[in-house]
């Protein structure tokens, strides 16, 4: 891949586009467009996608690379400072090229107002949230100390949780909670209800965490609605999602008859490859792929969420359905329809990447390791009609 070039600034011809993302292989999955072609943006939006070279103000030669919608990380914690599982989302996005970040119940109504004017609004790349509906959000999640939120219910008000959801619509896109032995403890399912009962009371979907029995995974799958979500969905035993059999759990196939979400959220100890492979093979893909990533994950096994894709792509994941469940997907379930797609108008954002070919080994949450023989490979990042990121810019935390 070439550098960037810019046209002439000196009285010659205006250009048609601020910039152009030239002779790359752009796949937009939701789009349904899978083909040599310049992608065009002017004016903070997606200009045109169009074979032929174009001409604009500035240039990227990216033949050879991957042109996909700005890539949406579905389950992340980027409450960066606000909260100890935190982690610098401009920053990572340098290394894993996401464009917009899902905060997976970090902040909780207590605390959003600051998640907002502390983080959201000082960062270049967009983040969205799921309110936690504990009152703090997950205040206690570091190496030293960890306590999980849904062990107090005294912290979980659903009417509080719903008002200030509503109250934050541009930025508010759901409700999260975690159920679990290491979660809610004693109080086993009994959160998820909370959790629901705001999820109705605010018109949003809800995002389920789930751990360690108790509650089974088959009990918290009884409850969650269409449209509700299951992250953790690949988790190793105990509530794995497949039988020591082979096959996926008769609730599982139920929920995503029923419109349940999938999405991955590999975290420290919700990726396994074993159930993967498994449920990979009794066709039972994920609906999202999305990293969990957070500060005690960040330096493995979960990295970020190009990481976690590799992973399947890897398993042998077809490439438009890795690509459509970090982008298209994501952005549907979110209601953003100008996310996730290279549509004209749609806001200008894009991932470039290339796919490497050679040696590369990869380990889940068990320990367990595969070799694979391709890996993706950040080129470039996008941001509202701007090259924001190449790869030969080093990245560097703000901290």
């Amino acid at each position: 891949m070439t550098g960037n070039s810019r046209g002439d600034d000196n009285g010659g011809p205006i250009p048609g586009y601020d910039l152009i993302l030239s002779g790359g292989r752009v796949l937009d999955p939701g789009s349904a467009v899978d083909r040599i072609a310049d992608v065009g943006f002017r004016g903070g939006r997606v200009a045109t996608v169009a074979d032929g070279p174009q001409t604009g103000r500035d240039r990227l030669d990216v033949a050879g690379c991957l042109v996909i919608p700005g890539m949406i990380d579905f389950h992340a914690h980027v409450y960066w400072g606000g909260t100890s599982l935190g982690i610098d989302g401009d920053w990572l996005a340098r290394r894993c090229g996401t464009t917009t970040w899902v905060d997976a119940g970090s902040a909780g109504p207590g605390n959003l107002e600051g998640f907002r004017k502390q983080v959201i609004e000082r960062q270049d790349t967009r983040i969205l949230a799921f309110l936690h509906v504990s009152f703090a959000g997950i205040f206690a999640f570091a190496r030293e100390v960890m306590v999980g939120e849904s062990w107090d219910l005294r912290l979980l008000d659903p009417a509080v949780c719903a008002r200030v959801a509503r109250a934050n619509g541009d930025l508010v896109r759901g409700i999260k909670v975690r159920v679990g032995a290491g979660t809610s403890g004693p109080n086993g399912i009994q959160p998820l209800h909370l959790a629901l009962e705001a999820a109705e009371l605010a018109g949003l979907p809800l995002m389920c965490h789930i751990d360690r029995p108790v509650p089974r995974l088959d009990e918290v799958l009884a409850l969650l609605r269409a449209g509700d979500i299951l992250t953790h969905c690949f988790r190793p035993a105990p509530n794995a999602p497949v039988l020591p059999n082979g096959r996926v759990r008769a609730a599982v196939l139920a929920a995503r008859e029923r419109g349940v979400v999938f999405d991955i959220g590999h975290g420290m100890g919700s990726f396994a490859f074993a159930t993967a492979e498994a449920m990979l093979a009794a066709g039972f893909p994920p609906d999202v792929i999305s990293s969990d990533v957070h500060a005690l994950c960040i330096d493995g096994s979960a990295y970020d969420n190009l990481a976690t894709m590799s992973k399947f792509l890897g398993l042998g994941m077809p490439l438009s359905e890795i690509v459509r469940s970090v982008t298209a997907t994501p952005a549907r379930l979110l209601r953003r329809p100008d996310l996730g797609c290279l549509t004209e108008g749609a806001t200008g954002d894009a991932t470039v990447l290339e796919i490497e070919e050679g040696s590369f080994d990869a380990i889940d949450v068990t320990g367990a390791r595969r070799t694979f023989a391709q890996r993706f490979r950040l080129r470039a990042v996008v941001l509202g009609g701007k090259l924001w990121h190449t790869a030969s810019e080093a990245a560097r935390p703000t901290g």
